[in-house]
């Protein structure tokens, strides 16, 4: 995922950008080895995401491209390397143990800095792998108590992205926009549908053919923030509500772990509430 440096660039549209970007790093010495672009027609943005070698000098690639671009541009460029991770649980493991799992045999991409949890649960399983994880209970907190005390902790770390591997507690809008578009969540059901707590309840008692999970970016409105993907698998009519919740904790790991891709690539841009994926 790291081998190639990237430039990620979102800008009002208007001809010539291709050819301008081109030939700023054809100037500077690059080879562009992948590039795919975007026009969303209807706000008329251009989305671009570039790979490209060679030695970077990302300030003055930026001044370069920032006097190309139109003045809305933001220019994001990213030396090749593996991003840092922490993540956020309750109590139950399964997309945790998936994590741990990728990461300990090196197919997760990222550095796991730490796991902090509001309960003590997955404690003794997190450091069998030798990760440090941070008990942080919410009992006895107010929520602003609560929070503060997690961010005291992520500042040891300072982590590109937090990931809420089942972190069962609602974030304020306060803590969403201090790491804005990097809090990343998995939601155990095809959102839109049965947002909010116990979705497979929600699910079993409708009697629904399908269930699904879905990974999507945190914003300040429960369970609606962009979606980064999301998997369906079928149920059938004589399932118990406990196949139902195993068969979710399966397809959870999975978009999990897709979702996440996506994001330690660079791939996902961020448009309004929706997303644009550059696969």
């Amino acid at each position: 995922m790291e081998k190639n440096h990237v430039i990620r660039i979102k800008c009002r549209d208007r001809k010539g950008l291709i050819a301008g970007i081109s030939g700023v790093l054809y100037n500077y010495n690059h080879n562009i080895l992948v590039m795919k672009e975007f026009v969303e027609t209807t706000s008329e943005t251009f989305f671009a995401r570039l790979e490209v070698s060679g030695e970077l000098d990302t300030h003055k690639i930026e001044a370069a491209l920032a006097t190309l671009l139109p003045g809305d541009a933001t220019i994001n460029i990213i030396p090749k390397r593996k991003k840092d991770i922490v993540i956020l649980v309750t109590k139950e493991h399964h997309c945790l143990s998936d994590l741990l799992v990728r990461h300990y045999f090196n197919e997760l991409h990222a550095n796991i800095l730490a796991v902090i949890g509001n309960y003590n649960t997955l404690h003794p399983f997190t450091e069998k792998f030798g990760i440090p994880y941070h008990y942080i209970s919410h009992e006895h907190l107010d929520q602003p108590g609560f929070e503060t005390a997690i961010i005291q902790q992520l500042e040891q770390y300072k982590p590109d992205y937090l990931i809420l591997a089942k972190f069962m507690r609602i974030l304020s809008p306060e803590f969403v926009s201090k790491y804005q578009e990097r809090i990343i969540n998995i939601h155990h059901s095809f959102l839109p549908a049965f947002k909010g707590a116990n979705p497979y309840k929600k699910a079993f008692e409708r009697g629904v053919k399908l269930i699904g999970a879905t990974a999507h970016i945190v914003n300040n409105d429960l369970d609606e923030g962009p979606i980064i993907t999301q998997k369906i698998i079928p149920v059938q009519h004589d399932d118990e509500l406990r196949d139902m919740i195993e068969a979710g904790h399966e397809i959870e790991k999975a978009v999990l772990a897709d979702g996440l891709k996506m994001i330690l690539e660079d791939r996902v841009f961020v448009s309004g509430n929706k997303t644009i994926i550059f696969n």
